[in-house]
């Protein structure tokens, strides 16, 4: 069949007054296709019209094709069990030209991207060698969209405490931030919706408008609105992670920032240029990190212990042990576990990442050797008891023995009771308690409030006569007859 280009040359051929024969030995072809051409007088090349040996079968296909979850092949089957004498060839080339199963491609888009004007952030699962052990990670990974500079870090596990720390650092890394910073509906910045309905958490869109931007997120299934930043997932796990062993995540982290500076001053043959080349561009168009950038941390409330730590994360971290019984702030950075006792710093220690069950000692926070020993003379407690009431001093060097040890719970709960009651029933009460051996504090309150009972509140024996009732304007007409016999 003659192309199209042949039909539009025989027919301005034609139109010069060549003559058909002259016209098919110029273009080496018969006259008959020369005829044909100047009858249909237009240069369109006419559609076959062949009949389909699956299309009497249209209906079964289809019909098959769902049953049979759309495999060619057991609908192929099928219709063999039916005596239907068709190829499978012939099948699938009628399924494909009447797009059975078989979606037209449709042709791919192209973001276009200015200076400053978006960057994107994702996360990926990678398995790196971790301290001579394979490990899971999540890569967070920054991407400016018009330089396609790339920033990445790895973390054991990925909350928004990481997410705020890896975008921070990110935007120190390029010096500044995009307008726009496009996610993938996660769930550690989004609170609620998806796409362009998307709004998120309180606490980071404040940290984005902080930093000079403001989270956006592309719509559900439409992955290749954020392919800046997945393109490069491929490549840090084919190149960065390909026979690359670290000894811890701090270790990685650097080699990671290490990796970015190598990987965006090489020239790229799709860039035509580097991305520090396209970057010298748009650094100019992202807006300014503020003068302080405040240290990502997150806020724990802790009572030191008696042993003088305090737990973060199954980790304990040792503080001064004055401090014992205190109710501390502790700050878990990036890097560090931070300490504070109102607004000063009085504990900082290494941040233990993936390990559990780990004591940090601080040997400065230790007491000195010997400067601990229990003290052999009274405690305060007893101290004060004796000097309040002596009288009740064989009674306290009991009640310390049958406490046993110190007895310092028991001494407290009974210098409250002489702090709280009258020292005459308090005594009265002792009396009677030691008189019988009787230790249990308990029962030592109630007996002091049944001395108290008797002595403060008297219950009358018999019924007292009514007061007479002498005010003027009386209704009683006793009252009234006194008066009158007056």
């Amino acid at each position: 069949m003659l192309d199209q280009g042949t039909r539009a040359a025989i027919l301005q051929l034609h139109e010069r007054g060549h003559g058909i024969r002259a016209i098919a030995r110029a273009m080496k072809v018969s006259r008959e296709a020369v005829r044909e051409v100047l009858a249909r007088g237009t240069d369109e090349v006419p559609l076959l019209v062949r009949a389909e040996l699956a299309e009497p079968y249209r209906d079964q296909i289809l019909e098959l094709y769902d049953d049979c979850k759309h495999n060619l092949v057991r609908v192929h089957e099928k219709l063999s069990d039916r005596g239907v004498q068709l190829s499978y060839q012939a099948l699938t080339a009628f399924c494909r030209r009447h797009e059975i199963g078989h979606e037209p491609k449709l042709p791919s888009g192209r973001y276009e991207f200015l200076p400053g004007q978006e960057m994107q952030h994702d996360t990926s699962p990678h398995h790196a060698w971790i301290g001579g052990v394979l490990r899971d990670a999540d890569t967070a990974a920054v991407v400016l969209c018009y330089s396609q500079l790339l920033f990445f870090q790895m973390y054991p596990r990925f909350s928004r405490f990481e997410c705020k720390i890896v975008l921070t650092e990110a935007c120190e890394y390029f010096g500044g931030s995009a307008d726009d910073w496009m996610i993938d509906n996660t769930h550690v910045v989004v609170l609620t919706g998806t796409g362009k309905d998307m709004i998120p958490a309180p606490e980071m869109a404040a940290f984005a408008q902080r930093l000079g931007g403001q989270f956006k997120a592309h719509e559900k299934g439409d992955a290749n609105r954020s392919a800046r930043v997945e393109i490069p997932f491929q490549y840090i796990d084919n190149n960065f992670l390909a026979g690359r062993k670290f000894d811890s995540w701090e270790h990685a982290n650097r080699e990671a920032r290490i990796w970015c500076d190598k990987v965006n001053a090489a020239y790229s043959t799709k860039l035509h240029a580097s991305r520090r080349e396209l970057f010298a561009a748009e650094r100019a168009a992202l807006n300014p990190l503020p003068i302080h950038v405040p240290e990502v941390y997150r806020i724990h409330q802790r009572i030191v212990d008696s042993e003088g730590f305090v737990c973060v994360h199954r980790n304990r971290y040792s503080v001064p042990w004055k401090l014992i019984g205190r109710l501390m702030e502790v700050r878990e950075t990036k890097d560090r576990i931070v300490v504070y006792d109102g607004p000063r710093i009085v504990a900082s220690h290494p941040r233990q990442m993936d390990v559990l069950d780990q004591r940090v000692v601080d040997k400065a926070h230790r007491p000195p050797r010997g400067q601990l020993k229990l003290k052999s003379g009274p405690c305060a407690e007893e101290q004060e008891l004796v000097r309040i009431v002596p009288a009740i001093s064989g009674y306290v060097a009991a009640l310390k023995r049958h406490a046993g040890g110190r007895g310092m719970l028991a001494l407290r709960r009974l210098l409250g009771l002489v702090r709280d009651y009258p020292r005459d029933s308090l005594l009265a009460a002792v009396a009677h308690a030691d008189s019988y051996g009787l230790f249990d504090l308990d029962r030592l309150e109630r007996l002091v409030l049944k001395h108290i009972a008797h002595d403060y509140f008297i219950v009358p024996t018999a019924p007292l006569p009514d007061p007479p009732n002498d005010e003027p304007g009386s209704d009683d007409p006793e009252d009234d007859e006194d008066d009158e016999h007056e």
